[in-house]
């Protein structure tokens, strides 16, 4: 009888280890089969949604996990650097075939004062933004950065925590009793000292993400730059392609293509932006951070696109040639939070492509995602509404989405997103009259390079 490890002799990869075992690393096992590979995972959930398609092992059986894959890459960016660090050497040694994506490259994702150095080094604008150690450089940035600020960990801290808002000068000494800690690395904050960071405000009329590829010869092929809404700071609809982002698709494909070669990175990244504008008038895009992995606003790309970005993923990682990554048909990917629709009911809408991550319902959780890809691109947006109708979470979808339900979390970045210039932010009200402070971003980061 022929087994399933039934691989030609000069296959020297059989088995990929995924560094996590949520819904990423199952829908990178999923891309996986087809090819040939099987996955194995370390994750401390031995019911994860990865589960399915692979041996997952406990943390505490590292050893069984390196022992059982030939390569490896992750799922989660937060993931130990300590273990990719030993996965990395084994691979320099030749004892493994290689550990992607790189270290530095985790390094720099947990590390928000990183990640903005990194893009303004390469040229990349962010919003402005200055470290800070000490009390007195928590005034001196709010003197040049101008209120309001968030002032933030510059590692961990998610989820609304290892954040405050900064309105007015009264607020700067609660502001660092409540985040100093981090500094030194003391309480719960984080354990890994690091300065905090304080980011200035900047108007943005939407989000949007690319997201790319790069294989070991160095090829990168980029994907379409998406539109992204979030409902209380959690993604719930991905828009592939993002109208009317012709004009930019060449500044983000060469931001992130330059992010990509500075850290000689393998396999997927995402490049998540907010459309501005620039001291001229002229809409512009300023990098908010990396996720160095596969991606949530990319799960469309498994209908939409001629190689879905799990597969590209996959084909870095065990070095095959890199997949056709265009749009074959307009497409919008709704995540599914906290409870599960009706399966009949979705499928009965013409298009609607069903993915279950196999968990427990529990509120605000990634449960499942759908993507929308009716034939006739006039019925996609009469198809969302009959989706949205579906959903007992409807992530505010029903109705036309505000700017105050599609921006991000503050914790991720001050920001308003305002197209008509008339609506608040989440965290806080920002008169129109402020927002010539911020337009022009990159000059003032210029003053973080101290």
């Amino acid at each position: 009888m022929t087994t399933a490890n039934a691989y030609p002799v000069t296959q020297t990869i059989r088995t990929i280890g995924i560094l996590g075992g949520g819904q990423l690393g199952m829908m990178l096992a999923e891309a996986a089969i087809p090819l040939g590979y099987q996955c194995v995972f370390l994750e401390d959930s031995a019911d994860c949604p990865a589960s399915l398609y692979g041996h997952v092992f406990h943390s505490e059986q590292l050893e069984a996990f390196i022992e059982a894959a030939d390569v490896f890459t992750l799922e989660f960016e937060n993931t130990p650097t300590a273990t990719v660090e030993q996965l990395t050497a084994l691979s320099k040694s030749g004892s493994k075939q290689g550990m992607f994506p790189p270290l530095i490259a985790l390094d720099i994702a947990q590390d928000r004062l990183k990640e903005k150095q990194m893009f303004n080094s390469l040229d990349i604008a962010t919003v402005p933004f200055m470290a800070v150690n000490s009390e007195a450089e928590l005034k001196q940035a709010c003197n040049e950065l101008g209120l309001p600020i968030v002032l933030k960990t510059s590692r961990g801290g998610y989820d609304g925590k290892g954040q405050f808002v900064i309105k007015q000068d009264s607020d700067i000494k609660a502001a660092w009793q409540d985040l100093k800690d981090a500094v030194t690395g003391k309480g719960s904050l984080t354990p890994t000292p690091a300065p905090l960071i304080a980011e200035g405000f900047i108007n943005f009329s939407r989000e949007v993400s690319m997201i790319a590829t790069r294989a070991q010869n160095g090829q990168v092929r980029c994907y379409d730059l998406v539109e992204n809404h979030h409902h209380h700071g959690i993604l719930a609809k991905t828009q592939a392609p993002a109208v009317g982002t012709s004009h930019l698709l060449k500044q983000a494909t060469d931001a992130i293509t330059t992010v990509m070669n500075h850290l000689d990175y393998v396999g997927v990244m995402a490049l998540e932006l907010f459309v501005t504008k620039d001291a001229r008038g002229n809409d512009a895009l300023l990098a908010n951070e990396i996720a160095p992995r596969v991606h949530n606003s990319g799960h469309w790309s498994i209908e939409g696109a001629i190689t879905s970005q799990f597969e590209n993923h996959i084909r870095a990682v065990v070095n095959l040639p890199l997949g056709d990554t265009d749009n074959v048909h307009p497409a919008i990917m709704l995540n599914i939070l906290g409870q599960y629709p009706d399966i009949s009911a979705v499928l009965d809408i013409d298009g609607a492509h069903y993915h279950s991550y196999h968990k427990e319902e529990r509120d605000d959780r990634k449960i499942a995602h759908i993507t929308l890809m009716p034939n006739d691109v006039a019925d996609l947006e009469p198809a969302l509404a009959k989706l949205v109708a579906t959903l007992p979470n409807k992530m505010g979808l029903e109705k036309k989405p505000s700017a105050i339900d599609s921006q991000p979390k503050v914790e991720d970045s001050l920001t308003t997103a305002d197209p008509d210039n008339t609506v608040e932010s989440k965290e806080l009200a920002i008169e129109d009259s402020q927002s010539d402070k911020a337009i022009n971003a990159k000059s003032k980061t210029e003053k973080a390079k101290k």
